[in-house]
């Protein structure tokens, strides 16, 4: 299993930064940088991909609806040749809170156009002359698509990395998570239950893998954890119980909340209806309370070394190739040093 890093989109990534040799010394496989209503990652990746030599830099995730297709596929050919063929590009659908409210575009056509910009990357990747005639985009821009009749067929003007970039598709939903199993090299998965994967998503996956090239290799697994060694101050257990009532209850309107929807289909509808309409009522703390214990211990990492290395195996038995790790050690040195020893952890079990 490989072990990485998910930077805090809402102000970790200059903490994180300084500490980039270290995490790469300790033996970090991927630093992942989210982008949400924040900085936004591509700058950030570009910074990283500077400072480092080994590690995988990836986008988790890039919204499809704030970039034209081209423009994600030039990014990401972009920080491929920086980093010398390192980066893994993550995309994602977000959500029309995000995309219709921060962006101001209008969220449509989710699965249509995330199957669309995929084939246009790829395109762009192979330096063919770029022709592509979708439902959701039409290039080049035709007189009868609203065009001037003057856009021209181009390619890509310099030599890529690599031909073949690296795609890690965020998906909660069983049609999505279908798309990523058949199109992406990578799935990222939320709030990842590893006792429950298989029955919330085992059909979806199934379905997507009977479709899936086999050029394209085995389905990664790529999932963001909570991480600590030991047992969690009230502040630290104060964080991870905020975040997860943001999503459950915060991200999305009611009956628009993919993260919501998940909860349920774990089996915690009750609370997961009781931390929606918590927080949409403006009680946010309440709603950080009525998040079940159970369900915190069961999609993050910490714990003593015995539970840790139970809960690694247990994610490793469901599929999950990367753990993206969101250190939650107080101090920059506890957080260093707790990641290098669940990287002997792993290794360890690894080669027992």
């Amino acid at each position: 299993m490989k072990l990485g890093l998910v930077v805090d989109y809402a102000g970790g990534f200059q903490q994180t930064a300084e500490l980039l040799v270290e995490y790469e010394r300790a033996g970090v496989d991927v630093i992942a940088i989210p982008e949400a209503y924040s900085f936004d990652a591509v700058s950030q990746l570009g910074y990283v991909a500077a400072k480092t030599k080994r590690v995988q830099l990836m986008s988790s995730v890039l919204p499809i609806y704030s970039r034209t297709p081209t423009l994600i596929a030039m990014t990401a050919a972009g920080l491929d040749s920086v980093s010398d063929g390192r980066f893994i590009l993550g995309l994602g659908a977000s959500g029309p809170q995000v995309i219709e409210g921060f962006h101001g575009v209008r969220y449509d056509r989710p699965l249509g156009r995330t199957r669309e910009v995929v084939e246009i990357c790829r395109q762009v990747w192979r330096r063919e002359t770029l022709r592509h005639r979708g439902r959701d985009y039409r290039i080049p821009l035709a007189k009868e698509d609203g065009g001037t009749g003057l856009g021209k067929p181009l390619k890509l003007i310099n030599n890529p990395a690599r031909a073949d970039i690296p795609i890690s598709i965020a998906a909660l939903g069983h049609k999505n998570v279908e798309l990523a199993a058949e199109i992406a090299q990578g799935w990222q998965p939320g709030f990842f239950h590893p006792l429950k994967a298989r029955a919330v998503w085992g059909t979806a996956l199934d379905v997507g893998l009977a479709r899936r090239a086999r050029t394209l290799g085995a389905l990664e697994i790529q999932v963001q954890v909570n991480f600590l060694l030991g047992q969690a101050s009230p502040s630290e257990e104060r964080k991870v119980r905020d975040q997860m009532a943001l999503y459950l209850g915060g991200m999305g309107a009611r009956g628009k909340n993919f993260y919501n929807e998940l909860a349920c289909r774990y089996g915690y509808r009750s609370a997961a209806e009781e931390i929606q309409a918590r927080y949409l009522a403006g009680h946010k703390e309440a709603a950080a309370l009525a998040v079940p214990s159970e369900l915190i211990d069961a999609v993050t990492l910490i714990g003593d070394p015995t539970t840790v290395r139970r809960r690694v195996n247990e994610f490793a038995a469901a599929g999950v190739t990367t753990l993206l790790l969101n250190p939650l050690a107080a101090t920059a040195e506890d957080r260093v040093a707790q990641v290098r020893d669940l990287v002997a952890l792993v290794a360890g079990e690894a080669g027992g």
